[in-house]
């Protein structure tokens, strides 16, 4: 199924959803939302690159030794999440994994990086490769990784 444009109003409903997700898994210590399927999810905060105002969203993460690793996929749409906007130019943040809170600077993956994680990714969570394939002619999806500080 291909996913609705950047400017859907199915965005602004999957925004609130996300706010319903933050409140359940800060309200529960990360019990609660705390995956997809067999994927986990993380709390990543970052701050508006226009407005200024702090912000966070729920996402998937892989494990990778010490890092952290998060896909910018926003359902394979047209546009990059706003989040990643926001990473890219503030990059210094922190994210929280049930009640623990760790200090992380966020970077694009080098393609070489994307390439060994790429697989690893769409094992954890298979509709990666979908959304790819969907925004192939639009853009390529960033992976970003989270190291700490």
């Amino acid at each position: 199924m291909k996913a609705p444009p950047s400017n859907s109003p199915f965005w602004k409903l999957m925004n609130v959803m996300s706010r319903v997700n933050v409140a359940a898994y800060r309200a529960s210590g990360g019990r609660l939302g705390n995956h997809i399927g067999k994927a986990p999810v993380l709390l990543v905060h970052h701050v508006g690159r226009r407005t200024g105002k702090a912000r966070v969203s729920p996402v998937l993460y892989l494990e990778d030794g010490d890092r952290l690793v998060i896909v910018a996929s926003k359902g394979g749409t047209d546009k990059h999440p706003a989040w990643y906007h926001n990473l890219m130019a503030s990059p210094d943040t922190e994210v929280e994994l049930g009640r623990e809170r760790r200090r992380v600077r966020a970077r694009k993956a080098t393609e070489d990086e994307r390439s060994t994680l790429w697989p690893r990714l769409v094992q954890m969570y298979d509709s990666y490769d979908d959304y790819q394939r969907q925004a192939t002619t639009h853009r390529v999806i960033p992976v970003v990784v989270l190291e700490p500080r």
